[in-house]
């Protein structure tokens, strides 16, 4: 297939999917995505994007398989079993065994079909006991494909998926029932499937434990270096995080340091300045006074906040972005130590600059009420900005908190308040209507508040997986790997059959003639060629009727088209000359060429030939 230049195309189909399926493809590398969806095209014979979108539409079951094409599930139980082994010796074994952390959280995010999550299952019970196991450790598992994460939930697997695991571990895990293992109930009680996408969604908070396998790699730089800040809050100070073989990108980083770069085994390191930050933030005292879990649990409680939180110092220096101010502001950790002006959001939804100088100038708190703010696509709210000053101990101000909160809810009830009062001055029964329709707003509004909570915490136990090219190498070349064993084993059957049905035809005496429907020879043994003198290369794939041999083939060709049609088999006396061009008489019997499906393919003709012609009636 041709490669396809036009990017609109790509994007239209990429949109097509978000919305289609509610995945967010944004971030992930480019070059990956076309290359499984030209793959997908191409076993289906679409050519062309805006083909292949108008086809998606058409053919809603073609979406199916288009995902099953683009998240490749490459997963087995203990997969690189060395890189597990050492994961168990330096890192399960130790958290099992320490006091330090009485409740043991960990995240598998792209778990696929759940092999990576049990597998981490049975080492935990392993090392502390199943009981003890499922008191203390909880598993988040996480991906983008929910037939996936279906297929995971199950639990239930067949023998050739168990294969990896040692007999031990799957007489004491699994229970087997013919040829399908079910993983132990107490394991599963332990996992939460959820999906997620890692590149787009809050991560899970306080994890001992991140295995993310062969992800970062599929993703673009810019996406990479946004993920890895997002995994190093997720993690508590001394958490352990495990990649694949082929990701490097923490070798790198000065977020996390290795401790086994062979098995990619990696550590947080703590960002202490960004926890005092926060800390001064909402207690207002200085960082050396604030204890490390104090300064933990201030922070948590910011980034729970319902409010947007930024804070500006002296310098006119961003110097601290809560986690809803990140999301809804556009705010990352590359707008830490920027001047504020130089932001976005200093100026947008609305002038702010010359409000921080009057807040510094009059030392008093300015509220700026519903200003519309809009970030396509979403479709646009309205926000209330609080400006107000930071006092350091000796009473100036040392800094400045800007509080966004999101009031389009309030905004609208406000416009439905004056609504009202417009209605009041008219009838008494105008105001007890527009009572009802505000209840009842109020009534929506709360459930649709609790729709959304509930929503965002089944979100949190959500994930993705996209594998990289060496994973999409690694399944093709499996793939191929099986085709051509059964191609090379069909080859060889054919190859027999051949040199089978060959034997039978040159050791008959007989001159024997196959064709087609269309009356075109396809064999054309030893006896025929002895007869005519025509070789077999010279007769095959030509019509019958337009042999030039000494047999009258022009008489054959109604009465073999009559068998080929579906009329009896017969037999046909005529003369003919041999290549030696001596008279013969030929007994021709025509049957039909029938295939195991009982449908005419052709006729097969058996020549007998005999010096005698037989006197004229």
């Amino acid at each position: 297939m041709p490669n396809e230049p036009d990017n609109a195309g790509f994007q239209s189909l990429i949109g097509y999917i978000q919305e289609s399926r509610g995945v967010d493809f944004r971030g992930y590398k480019t070059t990956s995505l076309r290359r499984r969806i030209t793959l997908r095209m191409e076993q289906i014979g679409v050519a062309g994007l805006a083909a292949y979108q108008a086809y998606l539409q058409a053919h809603p079951e073609e979406l199916g398989e288009l995902m099953n094409t683009i998240l490749i599930n490459i997963t087995s139980f203990f997969r690189d079993a060395e890189a597990w082994e050492t994961l168990n010796t330096t890192v399960v074994r130790k958290l099992a065994a320490s006091d330090q952390h009485d409740r043991i959280r960990i995240w598998s995010i792209g778990c696929a079909s759940g092999q990576e999550p049990y597998s981490l299952a049975m080492l935990f019970a392993e090392a502390m006991g199943l009981s003890e196991f499922g008191r203390r450790v909880k598993i988040y598992a996480t991906d983008l494909d929910e037939p996936a994460l279906a297929i995971a939930r199950r639990a239930t697997y067949q023998a050739r998926d168990v294969e990896s695991v040692p007999q031990p571990l799957r007489d004491k895990y699994f229970d087997n029932s013919g040829d399908r293992y079910v993983v132990n109930r107490e394991l599963r009680k332990c996992v939460i499937f959820g999906r997620h996408n890692i590149v787009h969604e809050a991560p899970i908070s306080r994890v001992n434990l991140i295995v993310c396998r062969n992800l970062l790699i599929y993703l673009e730089t810019d996406t990479q270096n946004a993920v890895l800040p997002r995994l190093h809050y997720a993690l508590v100070d001394d958490g352990v995080m495990f990649l694949g073989r082929a990701e490097t990108q923490l070798a790198r980083s000065k977020l996390f340091r290795s401790i086994d770069i062979k098995h990619r085994l990696f550590q947080k390191v703590p960002q202490e300045w960004r926890r005092m930050r926060r800390g001064n933030v909402m207690a207002g005292i200085e960082p050396d006074s604030d204890p490390p879990l104090q300064s933990r649990l201030l922070a948590d409680i910011v980034d729970s906040a319902g409010s947007a939180y930024l804070v500006i110092d002296a310098d006119g220096i961003l110097v601290f972005a809560n986690l809803l101010a990140r999301r809804l502001l556009e705010v990352g950790d590359a707008s830490i130590g920027r001047p504020f002006r130089d932001l976005a959001i200093s100026y947008r939804p609305v002038e702010l600059r010359s409000h921080i100088e009057d807040v510094h100038r009059e030392a008093r708190p300015i509220r700026i009420e519903h200003q519309e703010y809009h970030r396509p696509p979403a479709d646009p709210i309205r926000i209330s900005i609080d400006v107000a000053p930071l006092k350091a101990r000796d009473g100036n101000t040392s800094a400045t908190l800007l509080t966004f909160t999101d009031t389009t809810r309030t905004f609208r009830l406000q416009q439905d308040l004056e609504a009202a009062q417009e209605t009041l001055e008219t009838t008494n029964e105008e105001l007890q209507s527009a009572n009802e329709e505000l209840e009842t707003t109020n009534e929506e509004l709360q459930s649709t508040n609790e729709e959304l909570e509930t929503t965002n915490e089944e979100l949190q136990s959500t994930n993705e997986e996209l594998e990289t090219t060496n994973e999409e190498l690694r399944a093709t070349n499996e793939e191929l790997e099986s085709t051509n064993e059964e191609l090379r084993h069909q080859s060889e059957m054919a190859l027999t059959y051949q040199q089978y049905t060959d034997a039978i035809l040159r050791s008959t005496n007989a001159g024997i003639i196959v064709v087609d429907r269309d009356q075109k020879v396809r064999s054309w043994n030893r006896g025929s060629e002895s007869g005519w003198g025509l070789r077999e290369e010279e007769a095959i794939g030509h019509p019958l009727g337009e042999l030039d041999i000494g047999l009258p083939v022009a008489q054959l060709v109604a009465p073999v088209q009559a068998v080929i049609d579906g009329g009896q088999s017969g037999d046909i006396q005529i003369n003919a000359v041999d290549r030696r061009g001596r008279p013969v008489h030929c007994r021709v019997r025509i049957t039909s060429l029938v295939y195991p499906d009982k449908s005419s393919r052709g006729a097969v003709l058996v020549i007998e030939v005999s010096d005698e012609t037989p006197a004229p009636a």
